[in-house]
């Protein structure tokens, strides 16, 4: 299969692969669209089944990423890297390095940072090898771990989500099942349990359950159940591809809101949803907290100028309003709200495609 006719190539700029035998890196960068800005977006490390399934996610995800900086009001366009390994097993110093210079060779047409499988100390050693990289610690001028600011985002679009499906302003007492413990999923956890939710959650990683159980008092609940229990809210913050014909049809949730990219198996499975009742709060319309936070760190440090975190937080509770309008337009039009997302955020990048040719 050429890469042209692959079913996830969507008009991508540019995909390039690397590979470097002395560190073990074997890496994907995929650019999807810059008619906004330069690309920006995490690098993925997964013990990936294989090359194509590697690269079956890069296209999706750098995909994803220019709708996430469309829709969110973001002067970027969309890409995403992904590294093929064991994270625990052959990552290093040197193939993050080498992963920079990987990045170095776009020329700032691509910004790369963290996702799952790399850290804060990754993405310094990237840094050694090239500016364009954000989500580095503190100690360079970034910003560190921008999970909290994604899982902030994630909170802000699931409460938008409670109360246009369930007229609820309060959450004490709401039921949310959340799959996936990981930096974003554990952060959301934190902010619901504030709230008074009471959280069903589940992970692959055992103590990561534990510790949600003993310090957030959550329930903890098998992989193959999270999807049917009695809750209000699903919230998938693991991988993506979660919601599928059997998945769906499992669902008790009236609303699905969470923090993983690609939640979809499909487009259809979005007017699936609506078929079922079921309001599902896009997954880039509300997982783009940490993406405003490191344009801000980027923007900030190629000026020259002070991070301000009251400016990110502001912008990132305008997901809020973001959400609200997707869900009136799905409403409106009598469409998915997947559908409702995709068309504002090609409004915004579609025009300025049209203005640019004119």
């Amino acid at each position: 299969m050429s890469i042209f006719n692959h079913p996830e190539f969507n008009q991508h700029e540019q995909v390039s692969f690397f590979q470097c035998d002395k560190t073990g890196l074997k890496a994907i960068i995929a650019v999807h669209n810059t008619s906004l800005g330069p690309a920006l977006g995490g690098c993925r490390m997964w013990s990936y089944e294989s090359d194509e399934q590697a690269l079956r996610d890069v296209l999706r995800l750098s995909y994803s990423m220019t709708y996430k900086a469309a829709i969110t009001g973001l002067p970027l366009g969309g890409g995403k890297s992904v590294i093929i390994g064991d994270a625990k097993k052959i990552k290093t110093p040197d193939l993050m390095r080498a992963m920079g210079r990987a990045v170095e060779t776009f020329s700032g047409r691509y910004i790369i940072a963290e996702d799952v499988g790399t850290t804060v100390e990754d993405m310094n050693a990237i840094h050694s090898e090239t500016k364009h990289v954000v989500g580095i610690p503190h100690s360079m001028e970034g910003t560190g771990d921008p999970s909290p600011t994604t899982a902030l985002g994630v909170y802000t679009g699931l409460k938008a989500a409670v109360r246009y499906r369930l007229h609820r302003s309060d959450m004490k007492g709401l039921k949310v099942a959340v799959q996936g413990l990981g930096n974003v999923g554990y952060n959301l956890c934190k902010l619901l349990a504030k709230d008074g939710v009471q959280l069903l959650v589940t992970d692959m990683q055992q103590e990561k359950v534990d510790l949600a159980v003993r310090e957030l008092g959550a329930k903890a609940v098998s992989m193959n159940d999270i999807y049917s229990q009695d809750a209000d809210v699903f919230s998938p913050c693991a991988l993506g591809a979660v919601l599928n014909d059997a998945t769906i049809k499992s669902l008790k949730a009236r609303v699905v809101a969470g923090a993983a990219n690609n939640q979809l198996s499909e487009a259809r499975h979005g007017d699936m949803l609506r078929r079922l009742k079921i309001l599902y709060a896009p997954d880039y319309a509300i997982n783009a907290g940490g993406l405003i936070n490191v344009h801000y760190e980027h923007m900030s440090r190629m000026a020259g100028k002070a991070y301000d975190r009251a400016e990110v937080i502001a912008h990132v509770q305008k997901i809020d309003g973001t959400a609200e309008s997707i869900f009136r337009r799905a409403e409106q039009e009598g469409i998915a709200t997947s559908a409702a997302a995709d068309c504002i955020a090609e409004q915004r990048f579609n025009a300025l495609n049209e203005n640019q040719a004119a």
